[in-house]
């Protein structure tokens, strides 16, 4: 099992070295070279429909798994307690559902809701006269 170490960083720095997930809290995101040794930089950015990780004072933690899709390599694994936990390959297909279900999760969360307005606030705009006629049809 290959172990990942950390290194918080305020900037990404230029020369990646295998074995390291560079952490920049400040830009919400992390960045290291592919496991598999291909040595493309992989890039996880954090956010609510991104990835997120965890720090237990000793270790890092990534989630959802890292799925290089767009590389020759297509490596997919998690990394886990500073751990790599390899898992399986997936089809052209599977990688379309996730990739439309990255877009539906980030549509879901950006779209600004409508607002809803308040029983008490409507009930505020009424006039004197307002409240009395709905109080005679009761």
């Amino acid at each position: 099992m290959m172990i990942m170490q950390h290194s918080f960083v305020e900037f990404i720095p230029d020369q990646l070295h295998e074995g390291i997930l560079y952490i920049s809290i400040d830009y919400c995101t992390a960045i290291h070279l592919c496991v598999c040794g291909c040595r493309n930089k992989v890039v996880t950015p954090f956010s609510p429909t991104d990835w997120k990780m965890t720090f237990d004072g000793k270790s890092i933690s990534l989630y959802p798994s890292i799925g290089n899709w767009n590389f020759d390599c297509q490596s997919h694994y998690w990394i886990k307690k500073g751990n790599v936990e390899w898992s399986g390959s997936w089809s052209d297909d599977q990688i379309s559902n996730g990739r439309q279900a990255d877009i539906v999760a980030k549509e879901k969360y950006y779209t600004p809701k409508p607002e809803k307005k308040l029983l008490i606030e409507e009930n505020k705009k009424k006039s004197l006269w307002d409240w009395f006629m709905e109080s005679l049809k009761l």
